[in-house]
């Protein structure tokens, strides 16, 4: 009798446990397929600024690149905005499939506090997939002024407070507040003063409106061809693969300095994670091919994937670096 009770028993825990395997393959089975036919349609980026930036190149050269490897376009929409609201709005009112993608950068995070009326928390309405590149800024003096070295812009400034002009585009934009920043830590009394585009910049530059300016490698790369400009640092914690012979603003002189720009691809919140475990594989490939690593250094770019955490990890660290420096230099918001 205890025999037949136990086998009993045996038997049904046995199919128990059957079904539980069951329920949890039935559950999972709809994920393993949307992660094994995603993406079955072309797949919308949308980025938050015009045609032709360092933002929209990079995003080319790679989206074409990874519409060959996972076999379907990848199509680049131009969504120009102040604070990035009009692409973040157009992403986040798109189902949370994979099939609509945010390039996000180093400016998304100074939106945070930049922007009063910005209706979107990047930190906490989207998921991280990867990044696609890196750039420094470099800082350029005419060639032939006095001001051959950054130590020499220093020196002056520190000699006579308020003489020298540093030339930036608009308020609030990374290369406006990279010079907020060198005034914080290199302890100088400059004028920082925006201009609309980075060609007006070069000009006032170039007439002696301005002492220095600070611009994308890509702004700059032809003048310093031509001699017309001369590189005299670099803003990240390293020198420049492009640039090797150039100082850091730290080495130069100019203190615990560091500004970065970077440019990743996000989602929004509830993206499945099997999706954006797709794109970060796909994504670490593509980014890690000579050809396309050349084609991005020649402009500037460090093309380089990471993981979700590490990116998103970077952009709460830049919201919270560039509060403070809108913070100190008084910047009211937009």
């Amino acid at each position: 009798m205890a025999d037949k009770r136990e086998r009993y028993t045996s038997s049904r825990r046995a199919a128990l446990c059957a079904g539980m395997v069951a329920l949890a393959a039935a559950l999972l089975l709809p994920q393993i397929a949307h992660a094994q036919s995603y993406p079955n349609r072309p797949v919308r980026l949308i980025l938050p600024f015009g045609a032709g930036g360092v933002a929209d190149v990079t995003a080319r050269l790679v989206t074409e690149k990874l519409g060959e490897k996972l076999g379907q376009r990848f199509v680049i929409e131009n969504m120009p905005g102040a604070g990035g609201i009009n692409a973040a709005r157009a992403v986040l009112s798109s189902p949370a499939d994979g099939y609509t993608l945010a390039l996000f950068s180093n400016g998304t995070a100074i939106s945070v506090s930049l922007f009063k009326n910005q209706t979107f928390n990047p930190v906490t309405d989207f998921v991280p997939v990867s990044s696609m590149g890196y750039f420094d800024f470099i800082f350029v003096t005419k060639t032939g002024s006095p001001y051959g070295t950054l130590a020499d812009i220093i020196k002056t400034a520190k000699e006579k407070p308020g003489a020298l002009n540093i030339g930036t585009i608009n308020v609030g934009s990374t290369q406006n507040l990279a010079a907020q920043l060198f005034k914080s830590t290199s302890g100088v009394d400059v004028t920082i003063v925006p201009f609309r585009s980075s060609p007006e910049v070069l000009i006032a530059l170039l007439r002696g409106d301005v002492q220095m300016a600070i611009e994308n490698y890509s702004a700059v790369q032809s003048h310093i061809a031509d001699r017309a400009v001369t590189p005299v640092s670099s803003s990240g914690i390293m020198r420049t693969t492009f640039l090797p012979e150039v100082p850091t603003v730290k080495e130069a002189g100019g203190g615990n300095f560091e500004a970065r720009s970077w440019n990743a691809i996000f989602a929004p919140k509830g993206t499945p994670p099997e999706v954006v475990a797709t794109l970060n594989a796909a994504l670490r490939e593509v980014l890690d091919m000579p050809d396309l690593k050349k084609r991005a250094l020649d402009l500037g770019i460090e093309a380089r994937a990471s993981s979700p955490e590490e990116i998103l990890d970077r952009l709460k660290a830049d919201v919270d670096k560039w509060a403070q420096v809108i913070e100190r230099a008084g910047i009211a918001k937009q």
